[in-house]
């Protein structure tokens, strides 16, 4: 995900922590008409689901072999006799379409697809348009028994974080295991371009529990995708899906599509949206919305190892420490581009990775982080990838050589990456233990 608004054409809470926005957030001025009202909706597609009938993501879906997703779904839910039973088949067959991604994309079972034209495995797009075959169906579906908006909306929303991994996050207990979670995003800009892939979620998919070798040992990977929508952020859904998970990991990085041809490591995440429009075409230009928003601060900060990750040799894509932020300065009423970051008392307009969704996820989850406790002690930020591009002369098909190259090097850098922003915060650590050792015996011996 670009997260520069200018930068998009070419190109990723509990409540008791204090950050899922009050459920009217998600509407206002520049809300698209009906937008409020599509999760209840029985019949009515969604903007990203109306696309679903045109030529190429059908192309897509029948060369992958996910193409009977959606009809088996609505199979099994016609068989569901209960609202228990309809709970049961969203999230088994969610959780089946989460797997069945990560399995072709990490090389086990069968290519399937329409052969020999099948698409190469590494490829996010798939899962993403098989999602939104299965949301169309379980928004039409008129159960025999009875289906509320209410309870729609729940199957819905079981079903999203399903087939997202978000409830297939399993970070191991115990010693000599660093714990690493991963984000990615869904494909954007599908109108501009509807064979569009994004390589965070590709990387997401590449990596999802993974063991990674580092310096400072074995590194467990757990990943999850997020949607491209201001409403779903507006509600809660990264705070939801990895609180559980912040105060057991040892590092997490967000990642998303930039820009052409080299990696950022973002210093800085600014509290505004910028107003780009999302997947379902609605657009948002406000501060970002948590609550508490009496402490809600205009900055959040990465505690990535920058400086460690750009030095090293990660692959063939330069890697940048992206310092500069767009702010009202304090007392200003125009926005400033700072290429060294924030001033005292500015307010944001953009983060180094701009004012659209990923910027959001950056500043969400880092918030999350503080607000837990954990600035001090876990290592989190986020990554910007290359943007993934057809090669020259290719407007029409879904895929080509040089398509393929980029992204299966994007997600092997998105791994090394990983494995040196691990291996730097476990030197961190054992410095920090060291000197804690140092200042114990210190203590102890002044006792003495």
């Amino acid at each position: 995900m670009n997260g520069i608004r200018v930068r998009i054409g070419v190109l990723g809470v509990a409540l008791a922590a204090g950050l899922i926005a009050p459920a009217t957030a998600a509407t206002g001025p520049g809300m698209a008409a009906g937008a409020e009202a599509a999760v209840g909706a029985a019949s009515s597609p969604t903007v990203e689901e109306l696309r679903l009938d045109r030529a190429v993501p059908q192309e897509i879906l029948r060369r992958s072999g996910f193409d009977a997703v959606a009809p088996a779904f609505a199979r099994s839910l016609d068989r569901a006799g209960s609202w228990a039973e309809a709970r049961r088949v969203v999230s088994r067959q969610g959780e089946a379409l989460w797997r069945r991604a990560v399995d072709r994309v990490q090389g086990r079972g069968p290519a399937r697809g329409d052969l020999p034209q099948a698409l190469s495995r590494d490829d996010d797009r798939p899962l993403y348009w098989a999602r939104l075959g299965m949301t169309r169906e379980l928004r039409s579906w008129d159960p025999r028994f009875g289906l509320g908006e209410e309870r729609r909306a729940a199957l819905l929303s079981a079903l999203e974080r399903a087939s997202r991994g978000q409830d297939d996050i399993r970070l191991p207990r115990g010693k000599g295991l660093k714990r690493v979670v991963v984000t990615g995003f869904d494909p954007f800009t599908l109108d501009r371009d509807i064979r569009i892939s994004n390589p965070s979620g590709a990387a997401a998919l590449a990596l999802d529990g993974t063991v990674i070798e580092t310096a400072a040992g074995p590194a467990r990977v757990e990943t999850a995708v997020f949607p491209v929508r201001w409403r779903d952020f507006a509600e809660g859904t990264v705070e939801r899906a990895l609180r559980p998970y912040l105060p057991r990991a040892d590092l997490f990085t967000t990642v998303s599509q930039g820009r052409v041809g080299r990696f950022d490591v973002e210093r800085t995440n600014g509290a505004w949206r910028g107003g780009f429009a999302d997947n379902e075409n609605v657009s948002r230009t406000e501060t970002i919305p948590v609550t508490d928003p009496a402490t809600q601060p205009q900055w959040t900060t990465t505690t990535l190892p920058y400086a460690e990750i750009v030095a090293a040799a990660t692959g063939r894509f330069p890697v940048y420490d992206n310092t500069s932020v767009t702010e009202i300065p304090a007392g200003g009423t125009v926005p400033v581009v700072r290429p060294q970051g924030p001033t005292p008392g500015s307010t944001a307009r953009a983060g180094g990775g701009g004012d659209y969704l990923s910027n959001e996820i950056a500043y969400r989850v880092t918030l999350l982080r503080d607000r837990l406790g954990l600035g001090d002690r876990l290592p989190g930020g986020h990554v910007h990838t290359p943007v993934l591009q057809f090669g020259a002369g290719n407007t029409t098909e879904v895929t080509d050589a040089e398509f393929v190259r980029d992204r299966l090097d994007i997600v092997a850098q998105v791994r090394e990456i990983v494995a040196v922003a691990v291996s730097a915060a476990g030197r961190t650590d054992r410095a920090r233990t060291d000197r804690a050792r140092t200042d114990r015996a210190r203590t102890d011996r002044a006792r003495g």
